[in-house]
């Protein structure tokens, strides 16, 4: 498998990201799995959603593929992300879930296919490695939001109105602070504007150091994770801090983490307070993206404006 490099530079303007044509009824959209093996029975759900859509949703060819914890070998994997980026006829490509195995992959996507013919990419949980890769090699706008594998007892209606909306629709996305939720707590009083990005913690510190580490100067950095207690929460921070990459942030918005806890009598809410309360920029929490009840969907690529007495994180659509 070849592998392809970008020629964009680092640097950008709200005005030269990548939007992708939102998607319409009678589009097709590719189902691929980049990360972890998935359920059929959940695709299958997916599916049933997408088509209600007016959508035209089709499996790649590799979709239930397995080795292991990884949804087939990387080389499949590769060939189904570049097949849906190559095929003019799918208009997008939406992830199955999250798991692991993105970042094996992402050096293998053929960019000059995504800059020629952008599609919407839709996931979120691993799949910000691939975000983030796409964000490097073409400036695509992504969307971070619940996969195809449905499960509706965490992603009720309202979760799926939300993803609709910003796969179709060219309208901002607000995102409300929910009172209650185990980071609402999470704060600090300002307004910022930056472009969004980020997405689950756990992968933006593992890109450190790699070429799809974005450049956060003057940005929103959004932050989720899943089953990390706090000391884990608090060692990528810290690994963050000292690399140096939250010293220009505009702001951060703080989405759910989620069974984020251990034995000790340290919450996952006090971690983020402790590493994000004293950077001197607006912090909101309690905002439901990420792996919890009610995920909503918000773009990723584009200009947002975080407003910390508000309680709301409002972005531009990342389709056009």
């Amino acid at each position: 498998m070849p592998l392809y490099t970008s020629a964009v530079p680092d640097r950008t303007t709200f005005d030269d990201v990548l939007r992708p044509p939102a998607l319409r009824p009678g589009d097709t959209v590719m189902l691929v799995s980049p990360s972890g093996p998935t359920r059929p029975d959940r695709v299958a759900r997916g599916v049933e959603l997408l088509t209600g859509w007016g959508l035209r949703p089709v499996l790649a060819p590799n979709v239930y593929a397995r080795q292991g914890y990884l949804a087939g070998t990387d080389a499949l994997r590769a060939a189904d992300l570049n097949t849906a980026f190559a095929d003019p006829q799918v208009r997008g490509v939406i992830c199955t879930r999250g798991g692991y195995g993105a970042q094996r992959v992402v050096d293998s996507i053929d960019m000059a296919a995504v800059r020629r013919d952008p599609k919407v990419v839709t996931g979120f949980s691993d799949i910000t490695a691939l975000h983030l890769a796409l964000w490097r090699g073409a400036r695509l706008a992504g969307v971070h939001g619940p996969g195809a594998a449905w499960r509706d007892e965490r992603t009720p209606l309202a979760s799926a109105e939300s993803l609709h909306a910003a796969m179709t629709s060219t309208d901002p996305v607000t995102v409300h602070a929910v009172d209650g939720a185990e980071t609402f707590g999470v704060r600090v009083a300002g307004r910022a504007t930056g472009r969004l990005l980020g997405g689950n913690l756990c992968l933006v510190v593992a890109s450190l150091a790699t070429a799809d580490m974005p450049d956060l100067t003057g940005a929103v950095l959004l932050l989720e994770d899943v089953q990390e207690p706090p000391y884990k929460v608090d060692r990528m921070l810290t690994q963050l801090r000292r690399a140096g990459v939250l010293d220009g942030l505009a702001g951060v918005a703080v989405g759910q983490f989620t069974d984020c806890a251990d034995g000790w009598d340290v919450t996952v809410a006090e971690v983020l307070v402790e590493h994000l309360g004293d950077l001197g920029v607006p912090v909101l929490g309690g905002l439901p993206i990420g792996h919890g009840p009610g995920q909503l969907t918000v773009p990723v690529g584009t200009r947002a404006s975080l407003d910390a007495d508000a309680g709301t994180l409002t972005t531009v659509a990342a389709v056009r």
